[in-house]
């Protein structure tokens, strides 16, 4: 078998009738050579299939043209049934590919998986790395700031909330109004005993979210019904069933997730609860399938995938060293209304 040789940088020189540091030039993106010699160049490269050796490549640039996303998750959790997931790998995804650079998909779901994301990110493998689904004070994102390495988040870090202490920059959406919308939606609708199943209380959108809750049903003088979830289905089942067996009067809840709202509509119909007329049910998020729920599900939209490019161009614009970019970007939300509330 007769094995192709791979074109090089002095055979695309030959070809374009330049020198191979002009070759470089152009391959490496420098501006400085004249239009007449990059257009002879770029058309050697594609005639002789041309493709830039990327470790050399780097050692020019100092860049791998690699992005890091971290999910502080398990395996199990960022490949279940949840569409957050999916959705912001699919915005950032989208974004990176039309820059030409590369995603890395890292789970760091322990304090383990934690010290291996470290020490890939400082020993360069990537030009900056990108959070998404925290948990905790997480310092990793400040420590590899620190350090000099581009970050952002998506969703704002629980360290600043405390402390102020991590100065990364991130992209979230609007939990504390969205939710004030759809509890005040309950109110105006004539709801009295409104419980919430909030979401996890180590991470910014669970806090946010109960906190919008707790202050809309203060305006509205009523009681407060709370139980915790941790976004996935089940825990909305569980928490639903806690709820009614502590307030068998309540007539509408609202879950911190579209997934728990869901759970929440399984152990309303275990307990032969009416969906809305008994009690009414909003979700948030607005994934598909919450149109195809029975009853359709009423929720709060966030924009997933619209964060993660959100997220993704801001990355970009951090290693390009571009000037002006906010600390913070929060999108907006929407309660988009169906036939649970």
């Amino acid at each position: 078998m007769v094995t192709r040789e791979r074109p090089t940088l002095e055979a695309v020189a030959r070809r374009a009738g330049v020198s191979r540091a002009t070759v470089s030039r152009v391959v490496n993106g420098s501006t400085s050579v004249a239009a007449s010699i990059r257009e002879a160049v770029t058309r050697a490269v594609d005639e002789l299939g041309y493709v830039p050796n990327q470790a050399a490549r780097s050692l020019v640039t100092q860049r791998t043209e690699s992005i890091a996303l971290i999910l502080p998750e398990t395996a199990n959790r960022v490949f279940s049934d949840d569409l957050f997931f999916p959705a912001i790998i699919r915005g950032v995804g989208v974004e990176l590919e039309a820059a030409d650079k590369q995603l890395v998909l890292m789970m760091a779901g322990s304090a383990r998986s934690h010290g291996r994301v470290e020490r890939y990110a400082v020993a360069g493998h990537v030009d900056g790395v990108m959070f998404a689904s925290m948990h905790g004070a997480d310092p990793l994102p400040g420590t590899l700031a620190g350090l000099g390495i581009p970050v952002i988040c998506s969703g704002r870090p629980l360290s600043r909330t405390e402390s102020g202490g991590a100065d990364v920059p991130y992209v979230d959406v609007d939990h504390f109004g969205g939710v004030c919308a759809a509890v005040r939606h309950l109110v105006t609708a004539g709801r009295r005993r409104i419980a919430t199943i909030a979401g996890p209380q180590d991470m910014v959108a669970g806090i946010d979210r109960l906190a919008g809750y707790r202050a809309t049903l203060d305006e509205a003088g009523l009681a407060q019904h709370v139980a915790v979830g941790d976004f996935t289905r089940e825990s909305g089942i569980q928490a639903m069933r806690t709820l009614l067996a502590a307030e068998p009067g309540l007539d509408a809840v609202f879950a911190a997730s579209d997934m728990m709202a869901h759970g929440a509509l399984l152990a309303l119909k275990e307990a032969g609860r009416r969906v809305p007329s008994d009690v009414a049910v909003i979700g948030f998020d607005d994934f598909e399938i919450s149109r195809y729920s029975d009853p359709p599900l009423t929720t709060v939209r966030q924009p997933i995938t619209d964060m993660g490019r959100t997220m993704a161009r801001q990355m970009l614009g951090l290693i390009n060293g571009e000037q002006g970019l906010p600390d913070a970007v929060v999108l907006p939300t929407e309660l988009v209304v169906r036939g649970s509330a």
